[in-house]
C-alpha cells in the first residue's frame, strides 16, 4: 500500500464537491424500468425537437473520430445572430456550470471578494473557494413578500466594497424559482462600480413568461462589466451534451478564452445545438407545456396548506415548515426522486422539478401517504 496521500491547496482542501442531489445510476439500477419518477435535475420531460433526434441518428461517424471545431464558431454566429451580438461576443462552455467556474477563475483570487446571494446557485460559493477568494453571502428577502427567498438587489449592492472582484445573480434563481425585472437589473448595473464584473446567470431564460423580466443581453451595450450566462440543458432539453454559453464584452470573452479548456464543446452537442436553436416552435411548447403543469403541481401543494415559491422555472420549491428529510426519504422510497435543500440551508424545503403529465400525476398521487 501506498503512503501517499493527496494534500490539496488550501483553498481546495476547505472545498466541498458539488451535490447532485442522489446517485441516480445506482436508482436506475434499484428500480424497474419505468418505476422510478425522476423530478430532482431540473430536465425537460418533452426532450428535445424532432430535428435534434433526426440528425442524432444520422450523425456520421467523422463527428466521432475527429476533434470539434475549438471556437465553435457555427454555433457561435448563430447565437450572436439570434441574439444579436458579435460572435466576438460569445464563449462556448461544457454547461454553463463550466464557465460559471471559469469566470472565478479570471477575475479572482486570493485576497480578493465574491458577492452573491443567499440561496443562490451552489457553484457561486465552489467557484469562489476554489480560487481562494472570499465570498459575500449576502442575505435574501425573507419568505413573506413578492420575492420570497430571492435575491435583494439592494442589499447585494451595499455589499460591493473595494475588495469585490466579481458578483455573482441568477434569473430566475435555483433554487427558489423567483426572479426580478430587468428594470430592477439595471437599476444594480448602474450602481456597481463599472470596473467590477457582474455575471447574470440566466439558466431557465427559455421559461420565463414574464415581460417585464425580459433578458440581460439587452443591457450590454451600456454596462461593459456585464456577463450573461445560458445553457441549452434546461429548455432546449440537452442536459446529456453539456452546451453553455456566455454573452459579454469582447474583451471579456478573450480573457475566458485564455484559460478555457481546448475543445471543450464535443462535436456532437455543437451541431445540435445548433438545430435545437432553430426550433422556436418546439420550444413554445416546452413553454406552454411547462407553464401549465408548474401551475397544477403548485395548486397541489397549496391546496394542502403548504407554501409554494413563486417560480418563474421548470421546477417549484416547496416549503413544508417541518424537517423534510423524513418526506423526501418517504418519496424515494416510492421512487419518486426530489431535491433535498439541506445543503442550500433550506432543511424544511424540497425542490420538485416539473416532468411529464405522467410522473407529475405519480407526484401528486403519493404526495398525502408521504405527508403522513
Amino acid at each position: 500500500m501506498s503512503a501517499f496521500v493527496a494534500r490539496p491547496v488550501a483553498a481546495i482542501a476547505a472545498l466541498k464537491a458539488y451535490d447532485p442531489g442522489h446517485d441516480l445510476p445506482a436508482l436506475r439500477q434499484r428500480f424497474a424500468a419505468g418505476a422510478l419518477t425522476e423530478l430532482g435535475s431540473n430536465e425537460n420531460p418533452l426532450g428535445p425537437a424532432r430535428a435534434v433526434l433526426d440528425a442524432l441518428h444520422g450523425m456520421p461517424v467523422a463527428e466521432l473520430l475527429r476533434y470539434p471545431d475549438p471556437m465553435g464558431l457555427g454555433l457561435r454566429r448563430d447565437l450572436a445572430s439570434s441574439l444579436g451580438v458579435d460572435p466576438a461576443q460569445v464563449v462556448l462552455g461544457n454547461g454553463s456550470h463550466e464557465l460559471l467556474m471559469l469566470l472565478a477563475q479570471c477575475f479572482a483570487g486570493p485576497g480578493d471578494e465574491v458577492v452573491f446571494s443567499e440561496f443562490g446557485f451552489a457553484v457561486y460559493s465552489i467557484g469562489t473557494a476554489a480560487v481562494g477568494a472570499t465570498p459575500r453571502r449576502v442575505g435574501a428577502h425573507p419568505r413573506t413578500g413578492a420575492a420570497p427567498r430571492g435575491h435583494d438587489l439592494g442589499a447585494l449592492a451595499a455589499a460591493i466594497g473595494p475588495r469585490t472582484r466579481l458578483v455573482y445573480l441568477a434569473n430566475p434563481n435555483n433554487p427558489t424559482g423567483t426572479w426580478f425585472s430587468r428594470a430592477k437589473l439595471s437599476e444594480f448595473l448602474r450602481a456597481v462600480d463599472p470596473g467590477v464584473p457582474v455575471v447574470v446567470d440566466e439558466a431557465y431564460h427559455e421559461y420565463v413568461d414574464d415581460p417585464e423580466v425580459g433578458n440581460a443581453v439587452a443591457l450590454l451595450p451600456a454596462h461593459p462589466n456585464l456577463i450573461v450566462t445560458r445553457t441549452f440543458s434546461k429548455g432546449y432539453a440537452l442536459a446529456g451534451l453539456r452546451v453553455g454559453y456566455a454573452v459579454a464584452d469582447p474583451s471579456v470573452i478573450e480573457v475566458v478564452n485564455r484559460l478555457r479548456e481546448s475543445f471543450n464543446v464535443n462535436a456532437l452537442g455543437l451541431a445540435l445545438a445548433r438545430l435545437a436553436l432553430k426550433d422556436n416552435q418546439h420550444l413554445a411548447r416546452v413553454r406552454e407545456f411547462n407553464r401549465t403543469q408548474r401551475s397544477r403541481m403548485a395548486h397541489a401543494f397549496e391546496q394542502r396548506g403548504l407554501f409554494v415559491h413563486p417560480s418563474m422555472t421548470n421546477f417549484i420549491l416547496v416549503d413544508f415548515e417541518r424537517p423534510a428529510a423524513a418526506i423526501e426519504a418517504a418519496w424515494l422510497e416510492c421512487g419518486v426522486v426530489v431535491r433535498p435543500m439541506g445543503g442550500y440551508g433550506l432543511p424544511t424545503c424540497l425542490r420538485i422539478s416539473i416532468g411529464s403529465e405522467a410522473e407529475n400525476r405519480r407526484l401528486i398521487e403519493t404526495l398525502d401517504a408521504v405527508l403522513a
